[in-house]
């Protein structure tokens, strides 16, 4: 649903968590995710220092747009949604912005007692109520909760709403206070007072019932202060963010159980039910996390839950740096409100614009690649744009879903203008040639849609995921061949492109007799809920990556495939897999697709046997001749997998016209083995 928003409220743990890191340098931030340093080690060992700064560079340029306590009215409800009319006021999990997009099961209906102020707390409030859930509180038992932010206040009223007795603990006098006015006995630790002894008078010796830890530090003694203070059998629930070093000891004498909550419930991460809408039957969930909405904001309709003595301070939108100079700061602070009254006045066309113009098209452009990209993500930003731009083409338009990243690769890379309007990016007549790097289940139909609007294309990998969408590709290129106007069809097949393979090829044509190929790339594991692992989505790995592969043997046999099989390993995902060919020159090759191997090994490595001699390109940095009259060895300094040969090849074709860089017989050839071994796979 598309929202126009009216108050925004910023969430000081997480927020303040994301600016600090964003502003610390990359010493800090390296100490702050140790697992990440691991990682980047171990690709510089794989791939080469020069790649591994530029990925890494590339992830932390990307902007993180900040926010997910949103109110406001819809504007306009997307194809199948029936139950929120335009105009309905809503909260919803969307960003600080003056118009935000968000899925249906993540928005929900404002009661009418309940001001725009108050609703802003909703989604805090369902991380509050969640975390109470998984605690199962029975009337009149005992909890702590400790940590008495925004999160913990409200779960004190949420808690005595359930009718359970409720202890406090936090060092900020003026937060504790507000803990008693809500009916909280309290622990003053900025006093001294010692948690466990106030814990164990509170329960009246017994220990209390659970402890909800809804604080935010790096030190594990609120867990470990929590299993003192219950009784046998008593329940820790996770909310906040603390150091996890558990005792053994603490937990074994009394068997505790300890769990941590997962933001505003059941849902939360589950692509089906947030991003495609499925809900869970409420007779089998009854809270999810769109229902944990509607429950806290009927908490706040009938006055058990008050949140307007947590409103701290308010600012004006154009004033929002003021705002989390204060989330930074020292200030003290509790609800930071963004109000949106002066953009509320503006002209609702103004938020319903789709396209910016970043800078004025060039004077004088005629003959060269126009460029128009659908898709701003990691690959298309790192990659395939400086790839286009090194290889002279006009960047006229990209085009994102959401917009944020659109608007920054059209900024850093000097695009005239950028857009979440696909179908006005098609239609515009500047441009001559369109990359699509979106995911693949959108792929096929983005090719047909750009050929019926005349422009040569661009595609990564793969070409389509089904056999009839494979169809459809033909079938729309065959048009644009019966109009007169050829488009070019290109997929980013780029390792036929790298210098290293070219050189292989240059060699493999002086050989007589058919070839053996051995392809071995050791993929690494993505985990199933991966959106790659989708079939529907990504189609699985063979169809997403290993067609990479498949092309690559096929250009370096030069001959066409005469019969392929697959061996699969029994795995959930079905990512493993040994592919073998048969090519019509009597060549002979195999591709070991393996997910189950380390990433301290090289992902890639081609053998090829020809003749007497051997050829061998390991990760696509070193190749090395065995047997070879006149060659020994071909050693880059840094990986090259021919990204920008392979853009530059395109944008040639496009400006020069004459053949496509891949003969179109041949993408539709390896579109439909790639779709065979995968469906055969599958069975």
């Amino acid at each position: 649903m598309l929202i126009r928003t009216s108050r925004t409220l910023v969430s000081a743990g997480t927020e303040r968590m994301l600016v600090d890191f964003g502003k610390a340098g990359l010493i800090g931030k390296a100490r702050q995710q140790p697992d990440k340093v691991r990682q980047v080690l171990e690709k510089i060992r794989t791939d080469g220092l020069a790649p591994t700064l530029e990925a890494v560079f590339n992830k932390l340029d990307q902007p993180l747009p900040l926010g997910y306590c949103n109110v406001g009215r819809i504007m306009e409800a997307g194809p199948g949604v029936s139950a929120f009319p335009a105009g309905e006021r809503v909260v919803s999990n969307g960003k600080h912005a003056e118009a935000v997009a968000v899925p249906v099961n993540l928005c929900a209906r404002v009661p009418e007692a309940v001001s725009d102020d108050e609703a802003a707390f909703t989604v805090l409030g369902a991380i509050a109520l969640q975390g109470i859930r998984l605690v199962q509180p029975t009337l009149g038992e005992a909890v702590v909760v400790t940590g008495l932010g925004l999160i913990g206040l409200m779960a004190v009223q949420l808690l005595r709403a359930h009718g359970c007795r409720v202890l406090g603990i936090d060092f900020d006098p003026e937060k504790l206070r507000l803990a008693e006015s809500f009916g909280a006995e309290t622990v003053d630790l900025s006093a001294g007072a010692d948690p466990v002894s106030a814990a164990q008078n509170f329960s009246r010796g017994r220990g209390v019932d659970a402890v909800i830890i809804t604080a935010s530090t790096r030190s594990s003694e609120p867990v470990h202060q929590a299993a003192l203070m219950c009784r046998k059998r008593g329940r820790i629930v996770l909310v906040g963010v603390t150091g996890l070093e558990l005792s053994r000891a603490d937990f074994y004498e009394k068997e505790l159980t300890f769990q941590v909550s997962c933001s505003y419930g059941p849902g939360r991460y589950d692509p089906d039910y947030e991003e495609k809408g499925q809900d869970y039957p409420v007779g089998f969930v009854r809270w999810t996390e769109q229902r944990n909405f509607e429950a806290v904001l009927d908490m706040m309709a009938d006055g058990r839950l008050d949140v307007t003595p947590l409103i701290s301070h308010r600012f004006p939108l154009d004033r929002a740096p003021a705002a989390y100079e204060i989330v930074t700061g020292s200030e003290p602070s509790l609800g930071i409100l963004l109000d949106y009254g002066v953009a509320q006045e503006a002209d609702e066309r103004a938020f319903r614009q789709r396209t910016v113009r970043l800078r004025p098209a060039p004077a004088e452009s005629s003959g060269k690649a126009a460029v128009g990209f659908v898709g701003s993500g990691n690959y298309a930003g790192a990659v395939l744009v400086p790839a286009f731009r090194e290889a002279g083409a006009r960047l006229v338009s990209v085009a994102s879903s959401a917009g944020v990243s659109g608007l920054h690769v059209g900024r850093k890379f000097g695009f005239e203008k950028t857009t979440t309007d696909v179908a006005e990016l098609l239609e515009d007549a500047t441009i001559n040639a369109v990359v699509i790097a979106t995911r693949h289940d959108t792929h096929a139909g983005l090719v047909c849609r750009a050929l019926q609007a005349g422009k040569h294309v661009f595609v990564e990998k793969p070409l389509a995921l089904s056999r009839q969408e494979l169809d459809d590709v033909e079938a729309a290129r065959n048009a644009s061949v019966e109009a007169g106007k050829p488009a070019t069809v290109m997929v980013g097949f780029n390792r036929r492109f790298a210098p290293q393979i070219q050189k292989m090829k240059t060699l493999l044509e002086g050989a007589s007799g058919p070839k053996a190929f051995v392809m071995t790339v050791n993929a690494g594991a993505i985990p199933a809920g991966h959106w790659t692992q989708d079939r529907q989505t990504g189609g699985g790995r063979i169809v997403g990556e290993a067609c990479h592969f498949i092309d690559l043997l096929r250009y370096l046999a030069a001959a066409p495939v005469d019969r392929h099989g697959v061996a699969m390993m029994a795995s959930p995902t079905g990512d493993t897999a040994t592919i073998t060919f048969t090519f019509a020159d009597g060549s002979v090759g195999s591709i070991h697709y393996f997910a189950n191997g380390s990433k301290s090994f090289p992902k890639e490595r081609l053998e090829v046997f020809a003749g007497g001699r051997i050829l061998q390109l390991d990760n696509f940095r070193r190749l090395r001749g065995f047997g070879w009259p006149g060659f020994r060895k071909m050693n880059l300094w840094r990986q090259d997998k021919g990204q920008k040969a392979c853009a530059a090849a395109f944008v040639r074709a496009v400006e020069q016209g004459g053949d496509a860089p891949i003969p179109f017989g041949e993408l539709l050839e390896v579109g439909r083995i790639t779709i065979e071994i995968a469906e055969a796979a599958q069975q």
